[in-house]
Formats: C-alpha cells, structure tokens, sequence
C-alpha cells in the first residue's frame, strides 16, 4: 500500500503553510486523493511528485551513496582520504552496498557532471542516503539549499564534519576566485562610467559647437 501524506506534511514538502494547501483544494489545483472518516485531507507521493512535474520515485531499492570531492588533481591524495574516511563510516554503522562517487571539480561549479547526476538521482528517489566527509564536498556555498532539496525528496544528509578533510587551499582558491570576479565587474562598471562619461562630454561639445555656429555672423 502506497503511503499517504497529511496536509501539514505536503505543505511542509511544498515549502507553503497549510492555508496554501487548502486555498488549492478549493481552487481544485491541488485536490486530495480522498478525505479519512474524519474529514481530512490526504494525498499520495506520486500526486505530490506529479503535482510538482517530477518522475515518480523509482520502484526498485533505493541506494546509499557516499560523495567524495577535490578541486584539482593535485589533490588526490584528500580524494583518497575523504573515501578512506566514509568507508570506515560505513564499517562502523554496519552499511553494505554503498555507492562511492570521486569527482575532481570546484565546489563553486554546479556543472559537474557527477554532482549532476546525483542531484538526479536524489529527484527521482533513488537515493535514500547521502554520505560526506565534510559539507563543502558537496558545495562550497548554499549546503542549505541542498540538504532541504534531498530532506524533500526523501533522502537524508549524513555529514561527518571533519574539517581536516576539508581541503584548507580550496577555500583560499574559491575565495580568489570570488574576489576577482568582483574585481573584473568592478573593472567593467569602471570602464562604463568612463565610456559615458566620454560620451555625455562628446555630446556637450557637440552642441556647444553648434550653438556657437549658429550664433556667429554670416560672411559676406
């Protein structure tokens, strides 16, 4: 029997309070699949999941997955470590079967292609854990956002925060790069302004020449 979901839980996986959810039954954009002998409301996943066009969860196991992340390939050895790390997790808490994923990229990047693919995977409900040394292996800004993203999609965030597996000339690098894409924006409202500037004073000398044209005498 598929497992069904009260008001307050849609509500909570939707990100709206529950007045939200009422106001669309009433509107019929979010009817429920039925009403218990007391009145209320419930719904399915799969309603859910087709009310927020994604695919309905995968039918087969879900797995574990264990993500592992360096920024450059001189860092390998960190790669090495933070699976060393997860997989001595996994021992410790009796997991088997766990999927491990290596990816070599900035944590700033949220086009790599593994990161990517799990992020898929979470949607479709396919994972039901995610595994990391450290938060920033999974993004070096918004872990927030994530975490609330798998938590909606049924997956939990198991993080073994240990810092020393937190690459430290990351952080150096991501900040570099952060200030000097500031610096070149900066660089670029410079060169604005002064192209306008330019342009605001070749327009005032313009007119002024023409003024001053059509103000002098007329040669006989």
């Amino acid at each position: 029997m598929k497992r069904t979901l009260t008001s307050h839980e849609v509500a909570r996986l939707l990100g709206v309070n529950i007045k939200t959810i009422q106001r669309w039954d009433r509107e019929g954009r979010l009817k429920p699949a039925g009403r218990t002998a007391t009145g209320r409301r419930y719904y399915t996943e799969d309603q859910i999941l087709a009310f927020r066009h994604q695919r309905p969860a995968t039918t087969g196991p879900r797995k574990i997955v264990a993500y592992c992340r360096v920024s450059s390939q001189s860092q390998r050895p960190d790669l090495k470590n933070q699976r060393l790390a997860l997989e001595q997790f996994c021992t410790a808490r009796g997991l088997a079967n766990v999927e491990f994923l290596e990816e070599i990229g900035g944590g700033m990047n949220f086009g790599r292609k593994r990161f990517l693919a799990l992020m898929d995977a979470v949607e479709a409900g396919e994972v039901s854990a995610l595994m990391l040394a450290h938060k920033d292996r999974l993004t070096r800004f918004g872990y927030e956002w994530f975490e609330r993203f798998c938590q909606q999609h049924g997956c939990e965030i198991l993080v073994l925060n240990q810092e020393h597996l937190s690459p430290e000339q990351e952080l150096v690098q991501d900040l570099l790069t952060i200030t000097h894409v500031f610096s070149a924006r900066l660089y670029g409202l410079r060169n604005y302004r002064k192209s306008l500037k330019e342009a605001i004073h070749a327009d005032v000398s313009a007119q002024d020449s023409t003024r001053s044209d059509a103000g002098s005498d007329p040669v006989l």
